[in-house]
């Protein structure tokens, strides 16, 4: 996203009600690809690259396609002026748009392939049309100094080491750059059209621009296909950069992409179409390396965030652990996904045994970040040491199934990194929360020292006995947490520069890692029935007092007491399908505890699972048509945020196949493998 577009969104959105101006939304329309570039078709056909944390290549940062009689240069009809419905082509990731135009319907396929995104338009029902395409690229994430070489029938835009191709199947009849536009029209009140008329009295914009404006003429058969590639110099010579574009332009009709995109299905499976949507999710969010991002980027100015285009270790890490164990139980056949992911986490272990707040997915380089205290001369307090527990967690796991000596020696450093941060009580030290707004020392930290302690005691290594060790420090020390007067486990202790000293006993959805974790423990100690009765209540507490069932269409969990960040104008915190699905996945953990020790408490917990599921189930309040499970929803079921985010897919993903192995679940709703 280039300035002059958050410019644009923020002039049209800065007085909406649930828009946050500046943003480059996605919690409308579909995503394309797998493992790599990842590309969005909105709900009107533009399609734009999200691909840089993925490829560190930027590619198309703005599109807008329409039709106009063949031949005629007269008045284009723009496609988001007229109605359109979207879909995924049943049993593929192939995006199919319909579009209503005065000239009759226009059907728009895309997929992206490897390198290269393919849209075709097929106007073969409709009078005689030309297709005008205008796709902006921003090589190296410039929107200056850079200019474009022009092929006939494809178009190359550079920089310096990314260049960017478009082709046409069929050539183009016009072609242009784009105006980049006057500073004037920057402060305009009105956002400026695109594309904006050609300046007469400036023969060399045409040229030193990144936008590609061109008239595509239908072949004798009604169809159009454009297609884009992302590539850089030292991958790819211009001979083979085009020969590719131009031979993607060429060889996909409708039928070619469809089996392109055909899923590999995933048979007799419990909600089925859930745990095929989590995996393509998963392998949209995924770079070559197998490292992810939290979601897709909508926000790169930080204007409301921190950005989410990044590898968090706690996301990641615990998205892997999820993923380890659904395929235990449903045998998803990720063994290649595992060993990727122990390999980056390898790859990206600091010298002291911990890893980084934030790195870039393509390259595991350290990525902009405010919690790297244990790279800087400060703090603790400036340090996620969550994000540590959950990667020793999932190493911990791993190895249970894999014998890999470097693992071993990277968790043996990890070991050391989580006991420097572990005080003398058995509770972490204070550091920054999973939520990253606050400061103290946080229940849910304290759950993932101990689901990692307890992961690595139960390895068959050298580390076992010194982890089994700590995990029974931490699991005392968490009785420091309980706060008897409201029957659950406090947010944190308060850092102790903060106004207030104590317990913060507000209700937390990140303290329902306890539960999990405590789950662990009981694989190599005595979780006692007092501890039990404690984890019975907080989950009954916690999933009453998060929960909003506000008079609008959604219902679910809300992060914690008190939340007040992206509410916009409403008044009350707002619903995070996160919050939710964890909610799920702690019930049923605890549900599977209870049942383990043939206590009858299993049954009621295993409902409450089951309730917050279904929120977050495909045909659930709080999934956006495409699937997807954004962050964060408006009471209005207005979707917000990163869309689709990647946590909880994969915490939907282990909550469904936890449940099936319990029994918990009411029905099988089963997709057939092709």
């Amino acid at each position: 996203m280039q300035l002059r577009d958050a410019l644009k969104d923020y002039k049209r959105n800065r007085d909406h009600r649930t828009r946050f101006p500046g943003e480059c939304r996605t919690t409308s329309g579909r995503f394309s690809g797998r493992s790599g570039r990842l590309v969005h078709v909105g709900e009107s056909g533009q399609i734009r690259d999200f691909s840089y944390p993925l490829t560190g290549l930027t590619g198309i940062v703005r599109s807008r396609f329409g039709v106009r009689p063949a031949g005629d240069d007269g008045v284009t009809t723009w496609f988001e002026s007229g109605s359109a419905s979207q879909r995924f082509e049943a049993g593929t990731t192939l995006v199919v748009t319909d579009h209503e135009t005065p000239h009759g319907p226009v059907t728009q396929y895309d997929l992206t392939v490897g390198e290269t995104h393919v849209t075709r338009f097929d106007a073969s029902a409709a009078d005689e049309v030309d297709v005008v395409a205008c796709v902006g690229f921003a090589p190296d994430g410039r929107d200056t100094r850079i200019a474009q070489l022009r092929h006939g029938d494809a178009v190359e835009v550079y920089h310096a080491e990314e260049t960017d191709y478009v082709a046409s199947a069929t050539g183009f009849d016009e072609l242009r750059g784009e105006a980049f536009g006057t500073f004037e029209s920057f402060l305009d009140d009105d956002p400026a059209t695109y594309p904006r008329p050609v300046a007469e009295d400036r023969y060399e914009e045409g040229h030193l621009s990144g936008d590609v404006v061109g008239v595509v003429p239908t072949a004798d058969d009604g169809t159009a296909t454009l297609a884009t590639l992302l590539t850089s110099r030292s991958d790819h010579t211009r001979e083979s950069a085009l020969d590719a574009v131009r031979t993607a332009a060429a060889d996909y009709d409708a039928d070619e992409l469809a089996a392109a995109a055909a899923d590999d299905g995933v048979a007799d499976v419990p909600h089925g179409e859930a745990v095929a949507t989590d995996l393509h999710v998963l392998s949209l969010l995924s770079g070559r390396r197998g490292l992810r991002v939290a979601g897709p980027d909508f926000d790169p100015y930080y204007a409301h965030s921190g950005g989410y285009g990044y590898t968090w270790f706690r996301d990641d890490a615990e998205i892997s652990r999820f993923l380890l164990e659904s395929d235990d139980h449903l045998d998803l056949s990720l063994s290649a996904w595992h060993d990727r992911s122990a390999r980056a986490y390898r790859q990206t272990q600091l010298d002291d045994g911990s890893w980084p707040h934030r790195v870039w997915p393509f390259s595991g380089e350290l990525a902009p970040g405010w919690a790297n205290g244990r790279l800087e001369a400060g703090s603790d307090v400036e340090y996620q040491a969550d994000q540590t527990g959950s990667v020793v967690a999932y190493l911990a796991a791993y190895l249970e199934e894999a014998d890999d000596e470097g693992v071993t020696e990277t968790l043996e450093r990890a070991l050391a990194g989580l006991n420097e941060t572990l005080a003398d009580d058995g509770r972490p030290v204070a550091c920054q929360n999973a939520w990253e707004d606050t400061s103290g020392r946080f229940a849910h930290t304290t759950a993932t020292f101990l689901e990692a302690y307890a992961r690595l005691a139960a390895t068959d290594t050298e580390l076992a006995a010194a982890a089994k060790a700590r995990a029974d420090e931490v699991y005392e020390a968490v009785d420091d947490l309980w706060v008897p007067s409201r029957g659950i486990y406090a947010l944190r202790e308060y850092p102790d520069d903060h106004e207030e000293t104590g317990l913060d006993d507000r209700c937390d959805s990140a303290t329902l890692a306890l539960v999990d974790a405590h789950r662990t423990y009981a694989r190599v100690g005595a979780v006692d029935d007092e501890r039990v009765d404690r984890l019975v209540s907080h989950v009954e507490r916690v999933v009453a007092e998060l929960s909003r069932d506000p008079a609008g269409p959604v219902s679910g969990l809300i992060r914690y007491e008190g939340d007040d960040w992206r509410t916009r104008e409403q008044d009350d915190e707002k619903i995070w399908t996160v919050s939710t699905a964890w909610g799920a996945h702690a019930a049923a953990s605890l549900s599977a505890l209870l049942a383990d020790s043939g206590d009858a408490r299993s049954e009621s917990v295993g409902e409450t699972a089951r309730d917050l599921l279904s929120l977050v189930l495909p045909d659930g309040p709080l999934t956006t048509d495409a699937g997807y499970l954004p962050e964060q929803v408006f009471d209005d079921g207005t979707p917000d945020s990163a869309t689709p985010l990647g946590w909880p897919h994969a915490l939907r993903l282990a909550t469904v196949a936890l449940m099936d192995e319990y029994g918990l679940l009411e029905e099988r709703s089963v997709v057939a493998d092709d």
